[in-house]
């Protein structure tokens, strides 16, 4: 029976990779974002299912996951990719702003995880991951706002790895630590490699959940081989 994999926080990025090469590797897939409209040409291309959901809302998310499972079944990869910020001075900051940044971020991904986690706790294992940044593990100047979302993203994930993968459900947590590549942010021709490929970070996930659960990867940093660290 084909893998089912989830892809929460999908658009034409990292997430269209994963979309691509899950279905490569003979996956049924599900996509889902705010905007489902953005994502027609790519569930098209795919076969792949095609979902509204807000993230940082609890109905929303529940509404996903009970019709994904009923459209294809209980999903055994989910991948939270949705994040948000606020750029700028703490004390210039709109503290509306940075709470609906950090709702998305981290409050969207456990709420998320609680959908996955009971359906693989109930079939007795899964696969979740979690798409973090160097954010998440040095907070940089003017960018408070996300790196208290992927504080506690990161949080999260670590926390989740010792309660359920002693339960067979694998948690990964993936720092990107540079830019990543795009049609709208392509790599300097004086700089190669400077950004990350998204295709390139997608087999790294592929491989994490094919980890061997001897011996497991609860997180990995991925980073241009000349990006400083």
């Amino acid at each position: 029976m084909a893998e089912k994999a989830l892809i929460v926080g999908t658009g034409a990025g990292l997430s269209a990779s994963l979309a691509r090469l899950f279905k490569s590797e003979g996956m049924e897939v599900a996509i889902a974002s705010r905007s489902p409209k953005k994502n027609a040409d790519l569930a098209d291309e795919l076969g792949a299912a095609n979902y509204r959901c807000d993230a940082a809302d609890i109905d929303s998310v529940a509404d996903l996951f009970t019709a994904v499972e009923a459209d294809m079944g209980a999903p055994d990869i989910v991948v939270y990719n949705p994040s948000a910020r606020v750029r700028g001075p703490v004390t210039e900051l709109d503290p509306v702003a940075v709470r609906d940044a950090v709702l998305v971020t981290a409050y969207g991904a456990f709420l998320v995880a609680q959908q996955a986690a009971k359906r693989m706790e109930a079939k007795g294992s899964g696969t979740l991951m979690f798409t973090g940044a160097s954010a998440g593990v040095k907070g940089y100047p003017n960018s408070s706002c996300f790196a208290i979302g992927k504080f506690g993203l990161r949080g999260l994930a670590q926390s989740l790895a010792r309660e359920l993968q002693p339960k067979n459900i694998h948690v990964a947590h993936f720092v990107i630590d540079g830019g990543i590549e795009s049609a709208n942010r392509p790599t300097p021709a004086d700089n190669p490699d400077s950004l990350l490929n998204p295709d390139a970070i997608a087999e790294s996930y592929l491989h994490v959940h094919r980890q061997h659960r001897s011996a497991w990867t609860w997180e990995i940093e991925l980073r241009p081989w000349v990006e400083k660290f």
